[in-house]
């Protein structure tokens, strides 16, 4: 099978400059139907599930390959080999933005740019640095998931969402983690959730943009500063927008602070 259909990639858009939309945990290509017609006019734009999501390859999963986000990132890599793509302008969320990331680090030359929508690159607080939860936390979230992948997805998809006053948002979340494999789900939940990548933001200078949600229990403002602060061609935009998926609940200005920054 080849990568393309290994990811699920779709391709669309006019445009002679490409961007890449990666989706975070628990999700799908589809998360981004409400951005992408913003730019489809303008920009090619490919679209992919990763390993183990939406319409991906189930049997392409190697928990060896995917036990960590190295593995993710590898396939972004190959994706842009097997379509020959040049200066990408990469839109990753939440643990896609460390992804991405990560590739951009692997091969600098690629990435015109880099958006990250909701990122963080620990999730666990450490001295000074503010993740977001305590390790004892991150460890009961994940005890939770391992015990009741139901339970945990119609509990956490409205706390992750946070827009209380429109039910369907947390509804779309919380069907989205119930269609994902519960065994690669609790794997891919470890690579995100337990993953520190703060050391490799250093590394990456390609220029950044950084959308921080104004409230957002995933990642927090304080996040959002830190990588701000750690990469030396970023941008940081705090959007109005409250919960952690503002292209899902805040489509509109996600839209605007990226073409600002485009």
């Amino acid at each position: 099978m080849s990568v393309l259909e290994r990811n699920n990639v779709h391709q669309l858009g006019n445009g002679s400059t490409t961007m890449m939309f990666a989706h975070g945990f628990g999700c799908d290509q589809n998360m981004w139907r409400l951005i992408v017609p913003a730019f489809a006019e303008n920009y090619k734009i490919i679209l992919f599930d990763h390993v183990g999501a939406g319409l991906s390859d189930l049997n392409a999963y190697d928990p060896v390959k995917y036990n960590e986000l190295d593995g993710y990132a590898h396939d972004i890599l190959e994706i842009a080999e097997a379509l020959q793509l040049k200066e990408i302008i990469f839109v990753g969320h939440s643990v896609s933005a460390m992804m991405g990331i990560m590739a951009a680090a692997q091969s600098p030359g690629l990435f015109k740019a880099l958006i990250l929508v909701s990122p963080s690159p620990s999730y666990i607080n450490d001295g000074d640095y503010i993740g977001g939860f305590s390790r004892i936390e991150i460890d009961e979230l994940l005890a939770s998931l391992d015990q009741n992948h139901l339970g945990w997805s119609m509990t956490m998809a409205p706390m992750i969402m946070a827009n209380a006053d429109r039910a369907e948002l947390s509804e779309e979340l919380t069907n989205s983690f119930c269609r994902t494999d519960p065994t690669i789900a609790r794997q891919f939940a470890r690579a995100t959730f337990l993953t520190d990548s703060r050391s490799i933001l250093k590394t990456c200078h390609t220029p950044t943009l950084i959308l921080q949600c104004s409230e957002d229990i995933i990642a927090p403002v304080e996040v959002g500063a830190f990588i701000h602060q750690q990469m030396d061609n970023s941008k940081l935009t705090i959007l109005e927008a409250t919960g952690h998926c503002p292209h899902l609940s805040a489509p509109a200005e996600t839209i605007s602070a990226i073409k600002e920054f485009l």
